[in-house]
């Protein structure tokens, strides 16, 4: 399976250019991207390394001692991370999360500035209603990712469901703050481990090579959940 790729394209917005961006429609906005890497990204990174709490807290399920912990970097207009969390992660949660197998973290890897913009809001949301949003916005994704025109109408139509008033959607999507903590842990995954497309899966520090499937995943968790 070919993972979405991020193109090469200006950075993301300003608090200024982003409010008007919301006026006008996220859709007409250019793409974000870092400079790809050149070289094979490595098969394994530091697990102390990939574990370092940053400015912005991780979005977790699972139990904080799971012998497994399983990092995604994702992005919320990629098809992909879509298919995954929509067909595969209720499974991979009912088998190995709720089980207290595998913790899991999924960390923001935006392809897009409308990608950023669901990533705010998904944060905005708070708590549960966090992960919550993170799983209606893909299960929607055909209705407000792809839509031609301006994708805000449509955004804000799922965020209400996540207690969202127009102020509070408004003020989430010019937070210059959060735009600056989804960046960093963008950059972040970029410079320090080379991911360069989404999703992007860590297992305990390895670059998950298996497809994103069930079947994948059990392959990947078999040797390392063995008693």
């Amino acid at each position: 399976m070919t993972n979405s790729e991020l193109p090469t394209a200006s950075p993301l917005l300003s608090r200024r250019r982003l409010l008007a961006a919301t006026a006008a429609g996220l859709a007409a906005l250019p793409s974000i991207a870092l400079a790809q890497r050149k070289g094979p990204a490595p098969a394994e990174v530091s697990v102390e390394e990939l574990m370092k709490p940053g400015d912005l807290p991780d979005l977790v399920l699972g139990k904080s001692d799971s012998p497994v912990t399983i990092v995604e970097y994702a992005s919320m207009t990629c098809g992909h991370c879509a298919n995954f969390h929509n067909k595969v992660f209720p499974a991979l949660k009912e088998k190995y999360i709720d089980s207290g197998k595998v913790r899991f973290i999924m960390r923001e890897f935006p392809l897009d500035n409308l990608a950023a913009a669901a990533s705010m809001l998904a944060r905005c949301a708070g708590g549960e209603k966090s992960h919550a949003l993170v799983g209606v916005l893909f299960e929607k994704q055909e209705q407000w990712a792809f839509v031609r025109g301006n994708p805000v109408p449509n955004l804000f139509e799922i965020a209400k469901q996540a207690g969202f008033t127009q102020d509070t959607f408004d003020k989430c999507l010019t937070d210059q703050r959060l735009l600056d903590q989804v960046t960093a842990v963008r950059t972040r995954a970029s410079e320090k481990f080379q991911v360069s497309s989404t999703p992007t899966f860590f297992i305990n520090g390895k670059r998950m090579t298996e497809a994103p499937t069930i079947e994948g995943f059990d392959k990947a968790l078999g040797a390392l959940l063995k008693s």
